[in-house]
């Protein structure tokens, strides 16, 4: 199966704290297990219920899975249903004396677009608090029916980490639409979906680590 992956021109860059880490080597993970509780969680691309957040065992990443996060233009959907976007809360229990950043982040789904058709998913990401970040793009072109994937990263010395011995929650904000662009809608259907019905598929958020 060919998969297709897009590395979108702009590095993700966090606005996690107004203070830029210095660059140097990523510390290793703590040893207690982190918490990530999900206090809110808005959008018509994640309904209630349909969005799970689990971290690694070893702390070095944590997974959104979604279940029902599908945008689709043409033969069968609603004129709402081109667009679909989500807003996760997320409180990040972190053990005392580490605080970390997101160094990067894998998208991934499944997309049928029709010759002409387009697709595209956003992100950005930031702390309670602070000012959104820059939204990172990644774009697809039909025709095209297949997994799909998309990765953010941010260089060493872009990394900005969550103040140290301060609780702010980390929230994420991604969109999938999908364009008719050229190709017929009477007679087509094209979707992007960033889902799975049996959990293989989820994004994943990699964890940089450093010591307070």
């Amino acid at each position: 199966m060919l998969n297709m992956m897009a590395t979108g021109g702009l590095a993700m860059t966090m606005l996690l704290s107004p203070v830029s880490a210095p660059a140097a080597a990523a510390d290793a993970p703590p040893s207690g297990q982190i918490s990530i509780t999900v206090v809110t969680v808005n959008g018509s691309g994640c309904p209630a219920g349909t969005a799970a957040v689990a971290p690694a065992a070893d702390n070095t990443a944590f997974t959104v899975t979604y279940s029902d996060y599908l945008a689709q233009v043409g033969v069968g959907a609603k004129p709402t249903d081109l667009r679909k976007n989500c807003q996760l809360n997320l409180q990040v229990g972190v053990p005392a004396g580490f605080t970390f950043a997101v160094a990067e982040a894998d998208y991934r789904g499944f997309a049928s677009l029709a010759a002409g058709a387009t697709g595209m998913e956003r992100a950005n990401y930031y702390f309670q608090g602070t000012s959104p970040t820059v939204a990172v793009s990644h774009s697809f072109s039909g025709p095209f029916g297949d997994d799909w994937q998309a990765t953010d990263t941010t260089d060493v010395a872009s990394l900005v980490y969550s103040p140290c011995g301060e609780q702010r929650n980390l929230n994420i904000n991604t969109e999938l639409r999908v364009a008719v662009g050229t190709s017929d809608p009477t007679t087509t259907t094209s979707f992007m979906a960033m889902d799975s019905t049996d959990s293989s598929v989820n994004t994943i958020y990699h964890l940089s680590w450093k010591q307070c």
